[in-house]
C-alpha cells in the first residue's frame, strides 16, 4: 500500500491520516505497517526539544510492535476480518504518530510546540490509547507466533491502556518561564537575559539563524490564522514573535546572521511596478483600495482597514494623529471610479492583488502588549547601536531593522520614534558595501511609513540616497535607492522637491542603462512616480529618459519591464515635446513591434496611447507611416472588442484618425478631426 506520509503542505498539529481501503489484503497492510513502524523508530536519533519522555515511550511501544509485525509477516492469515480491522486502525494511528513526531522535530517550531505542550501531551496520550484499543481485537491465538511474542504483545496492550503520557515537568517549567518573561515585557520591565537564555538553551535555540527560523515559523502561523479569520492564537503567537525578535536582535548580537534566509537576505530586493501608484493605496494596509472612504479629518482609507482600526478602540486619524470628530465614513466615489478605471486599463484584478499582497493593516497595532514592549526595548537598543556601536554592530542593527520593518507597520513606527533614520542616513556613505546595503534597505522599509518619508526629507536624506543611487558600492544598493526615491516622492510636495534636484533624473536614467533588471524596473517606476508632477516632464526629457527607454525596449525580452517602460513613454508622449523626443529616438518601429508582439494587455494599450499621442502631436508624417502598417488595423480592431473602456476610447480615436487620413489622403485634415472624439481620452 503506497501512501504519501510526508505532507509538506500540512499545517502543524493536524493529522490528515488516510484510512486503508476496504478489501485490502492483510499482507499488503502488514508490509505497509512494517515500513511505517520503521520510519517511526528512526526518530530515536533525532533531537526533541520537548515531549522527550512521551516520545521515548511512544517509540518504544511502536518498536515492540515492529518485532511482532516482522515475526508474522510470512504467515499472516488471509481470512480474518478482525486482523484487518486491527491492522487498519494501527496503520491510521501510526500515521498520526509520525505526523506528531514530525511536528515535535519541525524546524522553527520549537517555541510553539513548547507553548502547546499540554495539547501535544494529550495527543500522545490519545494515540497510545488508540493503539491499545486496536490491539484488543487482535486474535493472537489464531496467529502462528511464539509464546514469548504473545506475552510481549499482551504486555504492550496492557501498558498502552494504562500509559500515563503527561506533560513533562521540565517542559512545564520552561512554559512558566516563557510566560514570566512575557509578563515582564507587558509590565514594561526588561527581563534578565540569563532567564531568557535558559529557555532558549532548553529548546536548543543557540544561534541567530535558529532564532530567525523560529520567528519565520510563528509569522507564517499568524498569517494563516488571519487569512482564515481564526485569530484565537494570534495574541500568543505575536507575543512569541516579539520575544524572539528581542532575542535575535540583542542576545545573538555577535553571531553570524542573514546567511540562511534568502527571502530576507541580501538577494531579496524589492521590485516596484508602475501598476500600483501610491495615490491609490490605503495608508493603513498599503494595498489598492477597493472601497475608499473619507473620515472627518479629510483622509481617505480603505473601508475594511479603517473599520478594523476603529473597532480596536482607536478614535484618532491613523495618518494625521488628529482626534476624529465622528466615526462616520463617507464613500469616496470619485476616487473609487479612478481606481476601478486604473485597474481596468492595466488589467489588474483587485481581488487577486489583495490575495497576492498580504494586507498588513492588522500590524498597525501590536498583536500583543508584551510584543509591543519587547519591540520598543529592541528598537531603543538598535537605535543606540546605530549611533555608538562598532561598524559590525551598526551593520547588524541595520539588518535587524530591515527584518523588523519588512511587513509590520507598528514596528516601523516604533523604529522611527527610536531615531533610527538620521543614523541610517549617516551610514549610507560608508565604504563597507554590506553596511551600505543593510542601511539603505532599512531606510527603504521605513520610507513606506508617512513619518519615515518626512524624516528622510527633513534630515537631508535626498542627497544621501542620491549619493547611493549614483555611486553605490553594489548595484543592489543603487536599485534599492531608486525604490526609496519612489516611495519618498509619493507626497506631492516631495515629488516637486525631488524633481528640482538636477541630479535625480540623470542618475535614474543611468540605472536604466546599466542596472540589473530589478534596478532598471525600480528606476523606471521612480521616474513614473515623479512624472505625476507635470513640472518634471521637461526634466525627465532633458535627462535622456526617452532614448534610454527606447534602447531598453529594443533589447529586453522581459514583458513586465517593457510594460513599465511603455507606461513612462505613454505619459511623456502626452506632451508635444515628449512626442517629438520619441520620434527623434526612432521609436516608432519599436512601439509597433511591441504592439504586435507583447503578451501584456496593458503593454498593448500603452502602445496605442503612444501612437495616438504621436498622431495628435506630430501630424501627418506619423499617420502616413501608421497607415502603411498593414498589421496595425487588425490589432486595433481586436482591442476594440477585448480592451478596457479607456483603451477602447483611444483605440477608436486612433482608428478614426487613420481612416480620415485614408479618405482625404492629406495631412491637412488631421487638425480638423472633430474634438468631441477626444473627450475624456487624456
Amino acid at each position: 500500500m503506497i501512501q504519501r506520509l510526508d505532507r509538506n503542505d500540512r499545517r502543524i498539529l493536524t493529522f490528515p491520516a488516510v484510512h486503508p481501503c476496504e478489501g485490502i489484503s492483510p499482507s499488503t497492510l502488514l508490509n505497509s505497517l512494517i515500513s511505517l513502524s520503521r520510519n517511526i523508530c528512526n526518530y530515536k536519533s533525532k533531537f526533541f526539544a520537548t515531549q522527550r519522555k512521551n516520545v521515548r515511550e511512544t517509540i518504544r511501544q511502536v518498536g515492540i510492535l515492529l518485532i511482532f509485525f516482522e515475526e508474522i509477516r510470512d504467515h499472516v492469515p488471509t481470512n480474518r476480518d478482525s486482523i484487518v480491522l486491527c491492522f487498519a486502525e494501527l496503520h491510521t494511528t501510526f500515521q498520526k504518530i509520525k505526523f506528531l513526531l514530525d511536528d515535535c522535530t519541525r524546524e522553527g517550531a520549537k517555541t510553539w510546540m513548547l507553548m502547546k505542550s499540554h495539547s501535544v501531551a494529550g495527543q500522545f496520550r490519545v494515540l497510545v490509547r488508540t493503539v491499545a484499543t486496536a490491539l484488543d481485537v487482535l486474535p493472537l491465538d489464531s496467529l502462528n507466533v511464539s509464546r514469548e511474542i504473545k506475552e510481549l504483545m499482551l504486555m504492550v496492550a496492557n501498558q498502552a491502556q494504562r500509559a500515563k503520557l503527561e506533560l513533562d515537568p521540565e517542559d512545564e517549567e520552561a512554559v512558566k518561564r516563557v510566560i514570566l518573561i512575557m509578563n515582564q515585557f507587558e509590565n514594561k520591565f526588561e527581563p534578565d537575559p540569563c532567564v531568557i537564555k535558559k529557555f532558549l538553551d532548553y529548546l536548543g535555540i543557540t544561534t541567530w539563524t535558529q532564532c530567525h527560523k523560529e520567528i519565520k515559523f510563528l509569522e507564517d502561523e499568524i498569517n494563516f490564522e488571519c487569512s482564515e479569520n481564526y485569530e484565537r492564537e494570534v495574541p500568543m503567537l505575536s507575543g512569541l514573535v516579539g520575544l524572539l525578535s528581542y532575542c535575535r536582535g540583542i542576545l545573538f548580537e555577535d553571531s553570524v546572521y542573514g546567511n540562511t534566509d534568502q527571502a530576507d537576505g541580501t538577494s531579496c530586493l524589492e521590485t516596484l511596478s508602475c501598476l500600483n501608484p501610491e495615490d491609490f493605496r490605503c495608508p493603513i494596509s498599503l494595498e489598492l483600495m477597493t472601497d475608499p472612504v473619507t473620515v472627518s479629518t479629510g483622509q481617505t482609507y480603505d473601508r475594511a482597514s479603517i473599520q478594523k482600526w476603529l473597532k480596536s478602540g482607536n478614535l484618532i486619524c491613523p495618518k494625521t494623529g488628529e482626534k476624529l470628530q465622528s466615526i462616520e465614513l463617507v464613500p469616496n466615489s470619485t476616487l473609487l471610479k479612478l481606481i476601478q478605471q486604473f485597474c481596468a486599463d492595466n488589467g489588474i484584478s483587485l481581488a487577486k492583488s489583495r490575495k497576492k499582497n498580504r494586507d498588513i493593516s492588522r500590524t498597525i497595532l501590536p498583536g500583543n502588549p508584551a510584543a509591543a514592549e519587547a519591540i520598543k526595548f529592541l528598537s531603543e537598543f538598535l537605535g543606540s547601536r546605530l549611533y555608538f556601536g562598532s561598524d559590525q554592530q551598526k551593520s547588524k542593527a541595520a539588518y535587524e531593522i530591515r527584518l523588523l520593518s519588512k511587513s509590520n507597520i507598528f514596528n516601523r513606527s516604533v523604529l522611527i520614534e527610536a531615531a533610527t533614520i538620521p543614523a541610517l542616513l549617516q551610514m549610507v556613505s560608508t565604504n563597507d558595501p554590506v553596511m551600505q546595503e543593510n542601511s539603505v534597505s532599512a531606510l527603504l522599509k521605513l520610507s513606506k511609513h508617512s513619518n519615515g518619508k518626512k524624516l528622510i526629507m527633513e534630515n537631508g536624506g535626498l542627497n544621501s540616497i542620491l549619493g547611493v543611487l549614483k555611486n553605490g558600492l553594489k548595484l543592489e544598493s543603487k536599485q534599492i535607492a531608486a525604490a526609496i526615491i519612489f516611495y519618498v516622492s509619493s507626497p506631492r510636495e516631495y515629488r516637486k522637491l525631488i524633481g528640482e534636484n538636477p541630479e535625480v533624473f540623470p542618475a535614474l536614467v543611468e540605472l536604466i542603462e546599466y542596472g540589473t533588471s530589478c534596478g532598471k524596473k525600480n528606476a523606471i517606476v521612480a521616474i513614473f512616480g515623479l512624472l505625476l508632477s507635470h513640472r518634471n516632464h521637461e526634466r525627465a526629457l532633458g535627462a535622456g529618459t526617452v532614448p534610454a527607454l527606447v534602447n531598453l525596449l529594443a533589447s529586453s525580452d522581459k514583458y513586465e519591464l517593457n510594460t513599465d517602460a511603455l507606461a513612462v513613454l505613454a505619459t511623456l508622449s502626452e506632451r508635444t515635446e515628449g512626442s517629438f523626443a520619441i520620434l527623434e529616438a526612432s521609436a516608432l518601429p519599436i512601439i509597433l513591434s511591441e504592439l504586435q508582439n507583447t503578451s501584456s494587455r496593458a503593454g498593448k494599450e500603452y502602445c496605442v496611447s503612444i501612437l495616438w499621442a504621436l498622431c495628435i502631436n506630430s501630424g501627418a508624417e506619423v499617420i502616413a507611416a501608421l497607415v502603411r502598417e498593414q498589421a496595425l488595423m487588425p490589432i486595433l480592431y481586436s482591442l476594440l472588442t477585448e480592451g478596457t473602456s479607456q483603451a477602447k476610447k483611444r483605440t477608436r480615436c486612433l482608428i478614426k484618425i487613420l481612416q480620415r487620413f485614408c479618405e482625404t489622403s492629406s495631412s491637412i485634415f488631421v487638425s480638423e478631426v472633430p474634438q468631441e472624439q477626444f473627450i475624456d481620452v487624456r
